[in-house]
């Protein structure tokens, strides 16, 4: 079986690459994105980036402007101001070769539960135009990366709420892209199955050297060493370690104080 490597090919913008300290392009750099839905503005000159194999917490409520960022990272809406830059490659001008180096889980549920799990990966893997032995490999290496080798025969709908979680990352890695989204990915999961996948996506980071966007609402997933941007409303109201932001308190409470007590 191959070994895991990102995607790394192709040439990021001449900007991306004069702003990146001698290790290639930040994973994802977001700068001065606003957004609005008619009267009501989903994003304010929002900031930030995210480094090269590096975990950072997208933080906020529901409403906070999380999905709205991460549709406009994949395209789904057109940025209007700002910019958005994917290893390098701007969203607006080089769409291919950013989504290229994307992989995506959002937070509604996305696998066809009347197909077995080899069904839906090989669907995915021809839309980015994998097929044949290099599909099979491909789908057979992400697979055992999630701990699902033996349900690659069994239907979607049969697997349990972490397991599909897991077989949508596993998905998300068949292009082997470089950046990881994930959308409030342990929503609707017990205890357990919940720090399943927050495992399996730090190990992901640790070994493969993923880059990750992981966007929640729970504070206990989070770690005193993570990168948290913190967004409120459409706003980045604070982007630090999780310790500094928690100072002697508690990130929770150090999240109410920022947001007004969450209102």
């Amino acid at each position: 079986m191959q070994a895991w490597t990102p995607r790394t090919a192709g040439r990021p913008t001449a900007t991306a690459e004069a702003g990146a300290m001698g290790g290639g392009p930040a994973a994802l750099v977001v700068e001065g994105v606003s957004h609005r839905f008619g009267a009501v503005q989903a994003l304010d000159k929002v900031s930030f980036r995210v480094e090269r194999g590096a975990f950072c917490a997208l933080l906020g409520l529901n409403g906070a402007g999380k999905t709205t960022l991460f549709s406009l990272i994949t395209r789904l809406y057109d940025s209007t101001s700002g910019r958005i830059t994917v290893a390098g490659f701007d969203a607006r001008r080089q769409p291919g070769q950013a989504l290229a180096r994307l992989g995506v889980v959002f937070q509604s549920r996305a696998l066809d539960g009347d197909l077995t799990l080899r069904q839906n990966l090989s669907y995915h893997a021809a839309l980015h135009g994998i097929g044949g032995r290099a599909a099979r490999d491909r789908i057979a290496e992400v697979l055992a990366l999630v701990g699902l080798s033996d349900k690659t025969g069994a239907r979607a709908a049969t697997l349990s709420g972490g397991q599909q979680r897991r077989a949508e990352i596993a998905r998300a890695l068949l292009h082997r892209p470089q950046l990881l989204l994930l959308d409030e990915a342990t929503a609707g999961l017990d205890v357990r199955a919940r720090a399943e996948v927050l495992a399996l996506v730090r190990g992901l980071i640790a070994e493969r050297g993923v880059s990750t966007l992981w966007a929640t609402h729970i504070f206990e997933e989070l770690a005193a060493p993570d990168h948290v941007v913190v967004l409120h409303k459409g706003r980045v109201l604070a982007d630090a370690r999780a310790a500094d932001l928690a100072g002697a308190g508690t990130l929770a409470q150090a999240f109410l104080d920022l947001t007004g007590g969450g209102a």
